[in-house]
């Protein structure tokens, strides 16, 4: 649903020009120095990349999914470390406060959440409990006025740099699912918590990302998310099924913007005498890739729109999440392809593309768990008795 067309369409535009001429210049300093520019991330925040789907109320834009979807289409079309490090507040960083928070909760972080004021991460993976994440074993006993965290979280983006931390653990130990898990607000500062150094990755540079650790950790029982135990994994779930849209308008963006960096290239480069773009195999790739882009666009924005309408999406979007990422994959493949050996130079820019969007089809869910959770509820929907036996737990 978009609420101001010829607004959203003006705001649009002025995010493309943003992203072309203050961030896309940047690209290469954050490859090489694996950070984003302190003066680019204030900008950023003065351009409320950090509030997109915080609503109004606490200084956010209170976007629509169809909204934070387009707005996540453009705003992707430059290095994915740009993304990350404002996805985590106006996506998993802030969405179980937006969803399932108290209102005193919701007053005292949603804002500076939505500023920038605060780096959010959503801590719930485990060594494990990846894919598997009922299984996972940080736990949280209460005592008195707190709760007392203990155990460690792997693979969370922004954890080196974030300041708060929705935090998934087991305060019911005597169930081992999903209906012993809580969530918890766990600042920085609160005695216990530490985070490792940001790990060496295959790409991605600029979004740091590193595990986190709970060593008796004093957390407020104030900060148990809803105020309620033993509905962690469903504020999690929540939380899960909007950012898998989310997270597969953000695989388009790279696909635009790598198709585009190939067009480029071979319409200006010659072979046997002709433009690369001259030759069929080539323009074969062309095709495929923006064939694949406008099927993950549509598929995206008409998921985007059943969710606004209310309807049940959760199918629709690990459909979303699979094709997408996948489909981003395959187009950055073929635009290595079409730069030849310059793609796997990295003075011509679409190798670090091609290591960046490899990530995305392993976070978020797997492709392997999204193709069972989409085989489950796709034989549930059929009456068929043995569908309950397919796992999917994430």
């Amino acid at each position: 649903m978009i609420r101001d067309p010829d607004g959203f369409k003006q705001f649009l535009d002025e995010l493309g020009k943003f992203v072309r001429e203050q961030l896309v210049p940047h690209e290469r300093t954050v490859i090489e120095q694996d950070c984003i520019p302190e003066q680019v991330v204030l900008q950023m925040a003065r351009k409320g990349l950090f509030g997109y789907s915080i609503p109004e109320q606490y200084g956010g834009a209170g976007m629509t999914t169809e909204e934070l979807a387009m707005a996540a289409i453009a705003l992707s079309q430059c290095s994915v470390a740009f993304r990350a490090r404002v996805g985590t507040n106006t996506g998993i960083g802030s969405e179980a406060l937006v969803a399932d928070g108290t209102p005193g909760q919701k007053l005292k972080y949603l804002p500076r959440l939505a500023s920038g004021e605060l780096t959010g991460a959503f801590a719930l993976t485990e060594s494990e409990a990846g894919s598997d994440a009922t299984s996972l074993k940080t736990s949280a006993r209460r005592e008195g006025d707190a709760y007392i965290l203990n155990g460690s979280k792997c693979f969370i983006t922004n954890a080196p740099i974030a300041s708060l931390f929705t935090v998934l653990a087991r305060t019911d130990p005597a169930k081992p699912g999903a209906s012993g898990i809580s969530a918890f607000i766990v600042e920085r500062d609160m005695p216990g918590l530490s985070t490792g150094a940001p790990y060496r990755k295959m790409g991605q540079e600029g979004s740091p990302v590193g595990e986190v650790y709970f060593s008796d950790c004093r957390v407020p029982a104030a900060n148990l998310i809803g105020g309620e135990e033993g509905v962690g994994f469903r504020t999690a779930m929540k939380v899960l099924n909007k950012q898998r849209i989310h997270l597969a308008a953000l695989c388009i963006g790279p696909a635009i913007r790598m198709l585009d960096e190939a067009i480029r290239f071979v319409t200006t480069r010659k072979q046997f005498g002709q433009f690369i773009a001259d030759f069929q195999l080539v323009q074969a790739m062309i095709a495929d890739c923006q064939t694949e882009i406008h099927a993950a666009r549509a598929l995206v924005l008409q998921t985007a729109r059943e969710r606004d309408n209310g309807e049940d999406v959760a199918l629709a979007a690990s459909i979303c999440k699979y094709f997408a990422s996948e489909m981003c994959g395959r187009v950055a493949d073929r635009c290595v392809q079409m730069f030849g050996g310059y793609g796997y130079i990295a003075d011509f820019g679409i190798e670090h593309f091609y290591r960046d969007v490899r990530l995305f089809r392993l976070y978020e869910g797997t492709s392997q768990i999204h193709q069972l959770n989409i085989a489950k509820r796709t034989l549930a929907e059929s009456g068929y008795p043995g569908a309950e036996s397919i796992r999917s737990q994430k």
